[in-house]
């Protein structure tokens, strides 16, 4: 499957954005999804995942209670529903897909599939 992240942009801080991942090839079904962000000097971080058929997810303590993904498998796409958020959530975001039984774990190493990013910028 070939993932494409979207949705990203300026916000200010405490606003919302959406980013979206869409399978270009293939069936978005038939994988659990990641989310993950590199901020500039950092090295790339779990934020969230997603169960294929989307009924667990699972959030970095740094995003529950404030970020939220969710999929909808007919439109191929899965989201990530951002909210409150703050300057230190400013990063480049990226969807990957998996099909280990523990992408819940957030490791890189159980990912793959890595789409282009989309810059989220979070101005205080």
């Amino acid at each position: 499957v070939q993932l494409q992240a979207s949705g990203g942009g300026l916000v200010q801080a405490g606003g919302s954005l959406r980013l979206s991942c869409a399978a270009s090839s293939g069936h978005i079904s038939n994988y659990h999804i990641g989310w993950f962000r590199q901020a500039p000097g950092k090295e790339r971080e779990f934020v969230a995942a997603i169960s294929r058929s989307g009924s667990a997810t699972y959030g970095a303590d740094s995003v529950k209670g404030r970020f939220a993904v969710s999929r909808h498998n007919t439109q191929n796409t899965v989201y990530l529903q951002m909210s409150s958020l703050k300057p230190e959530d400013t990063a480049v975001y990226y969807c990957a897909s998996s099909v280990s039984v523990v992408y819940h774990s957030g490791s890189n190493d159980v990912y793959n599939s890595w789409g282009p990013g989309t810059l989220v910028t979070v101005s205080s």
